[in-house]
């Protein structure tokens, strides 16, 4: 009986570490796995893919491989989040029109003013969003909007000449993004991120965000009897790898930061809702792993964090 039992324990021990293995990595490939799907908004610059460059490097395909249905819509490069987030409620609509019932709400994510632009479609279409994560969004604004108003105010030959090839740039941006439908408006965009600027949206748009200077917002509001969960996370670092180009340009913005900041982002400006963390060795476009994953050796991977973000909303039912 002895000869039998250890063998048959062993087989126990075996199946069962088997058993628990098999569960591990059956999990590992649903971790992304939410009950709405995840919409990435891009932030200014928006683009899909150009030239086999994804604007979200590397992060849709990761959110995938862990079970998470994901799209990216087209936004147009430069223009107020209302506009943008006009374009992005037709998409949504569709998205949701041809899912046979299947898809009602979504998992709104947004980079840079993506987040601005998701908030605005939470206050005018909570039907249809189950939450909303800003990542890097300057919800106060941006010192930079009122450095960049100040050299080119509007009406001057310096103003007149900065919209020309700014929105020249935004247009050959949607263009090569295969987005004909909208034109780039660098000065609607500007206007929403100087201090006065920000103050108005805000006022306009008041749900997620703090109401006192640095800190975090209500985890989650109900809006016009629909609730929304809120998250945010940015980072306070310029340069993070050494080798990223964009390294070098976030050091040089930085210094109309009087405080801790991305590059484009101060960490108080980025905070709404639940703040996840606003500390990350990350820059602007680290946010989205860019330049093409050069990112900091001494943090987690961005990947990572959407990845385990997109596991945080699928154990709040999201």
């Amino acid at each position: 009986m002895k000869k039998l039992l250890i063998p048959a324990v062993m087989m126990s021990m075996l199946c069962g570490s088997v058993s628990a293995q098999a569960g591990w990595l059956d999990f590992g490939k649903k971790k992304s796995q939410t009950r709405n799907p995840i919409v990435l908004v891009p932030g200014i610059f928006a683009f899909d893919t150009i030239s086999g460059v994804d604007y979200w490097y590397k992060i849709p395909a990761a959110l995938e491989s862990q079970g998470a249905k994901v799209f990216i819509p087209k936004i147009n490069s430069f223009d107020s989040s209302a506009s943008r987030g006009e374009r992005l409620i037709e998409q949504l609509e569709n998205i949701r029109a041809t899912s046979n019932g299947k898809i009602q709400k979504f998992n709104l994510m947004g980079h840079s003013q993506g987040g601005l632009t998701a908030r605005y479609v939470m206050s005018v279409r909570p039907d249809l969003v189950a939450s909303v994560t800003s990542m890097h969004a300057p919800h106060k604004g941006s010192p930079l909007a009122d450095v960049v108003t100040g050299m080119a105010e509007p009406g001057t030959l310096q103003g007149v000449s900065f919209e020309v090839f700014s929105n020249a740039v935004g247009d050959l941006v949607n263009l090569m993004s295969d987005n004909k439908q909208d034109k780039a408006d660098v000065r609607a965009m500007l206007a929403e991120f100087d201090k006065a600027g920000a103050a108005a949206f805000n006022k306009r748009f008041p749900v997620g965000i703090p109401t006192s200077d640095c800190g975090q917002g209500p985890a989650k509001a109900t809006v016009s009897g629909h609730d929304i969960r809120m998250y945010s996370w940015s980072g306070t670092s310029t340069v993070t790898s050494g080798i990223d180009l964009s390294d070098g340009l976030f050091a040089i913005t930085s210094t109309a930061f009087d405080g801790p900041n991305d590059g484009v982002t101060g960490q108080c400006s980025s905070h709404f809702g639940t703040v996840v963390k606003d500390n990350y060795r990350m820059n602007h476009l680290d946010a989205n792993n860019h330049v093409l994953g050069l990112v900091s050796l001494f943090e987690t991977k961005p990947v990572t964090l959407y990845q385990n973000h997109a596991n945080r909303l699928q154990n709040a039912g999201l």
